[in-house]
C-alpha cells in the first residue's frame, strides 16, 4: 500500500485541468488524456478527472503524480471504472502495481509527461536512476487497466 502522500492542485491548475476534461468530452485527446470516471466511495455518484493514460508493451496504466487522491481512493473502493474519450465508454477493472514493480512505469511516465508533473516527483529527472525511482514508488499509486 502507498504511504499516505497528496497534493492538493493549486487554483491555476484546477483551471488548467478543465481545458483537457472540456477536450475529453469532446473527443479530443492531448497528449494521451483521458476522463477517468470512476464511482464515489460514499456517494457512489460518477466523478471524474482528467488522467493521463501510459500505454506500455501492450497494457495500460494509469498512474497518480498527485499521490492519494479521491479518484485512487475511489478506484481503490470501486476495483474499476470508465476510461471516457468523447462518446466511447472504456470500462475496466483496476489491479494496483506493486511498488517493485512501478520502476519502468514510472520511467516512462516522467518520460513522457514530465513537463506536466515534475513539481509532484521528488527526482532528478526524467532520466532518474532506479534507486531514485524506488524511492518515490510508494508515494505514486500505479494502477493496470484491464478491459
Amino acid at each position: 500500500m502507498s504511504e499516505r502522500r497528496y497534493i492538493r492542485a493549486t487554483v491555476f491548475e484546477r483551471a488548467f485541468n478543465a481545458v483537457p476534461a472540456f477536450l475529453a468530452r469532446l473527443g479530443i485527446s492531448v497528449y494521451g488524456s483521458r476522463l477517468l470516471a470512476v464511482r464515489g466511495r460514499r456517494s457512489g455518484e460518477w466523478r471524474t478527472v482528467p488522467v493521463n493514460l501510459l500505454e506500455l508493451d501492450g497494457a495500460q496504466y494509469l498512474v497518480a503524480p498527485r499521490g492519494e487522491t479521491d479518484w485512487v481512493r475511489n478506484l481503490r473502493a470501486s476495483g474499476g471504472g470508465e476510461l471516457r474519450l468523447g462518446a466511447r465508454r472504456q470500462a475496466f477493472r483496476a489491479t494496483e502495481v506493486a511498488d517493485a514493480e512501478k520502476i519502468p512505469l514510472l520511467r516512462a511516465y516522467i518520460r513522457r509527461w514530465w513537463f506536466e508533473v515534475k513539481r509532484f516527483f521528488d527526482l532528478s529527472g526524467p532520466e532518474a536512476s532506479d534507486d531514485e525511482l524506488a524511492r518515490v514508488a510508494p508515494q505514486h499509486p500505479v494502477f493496470r487497466v484491464e478491459t
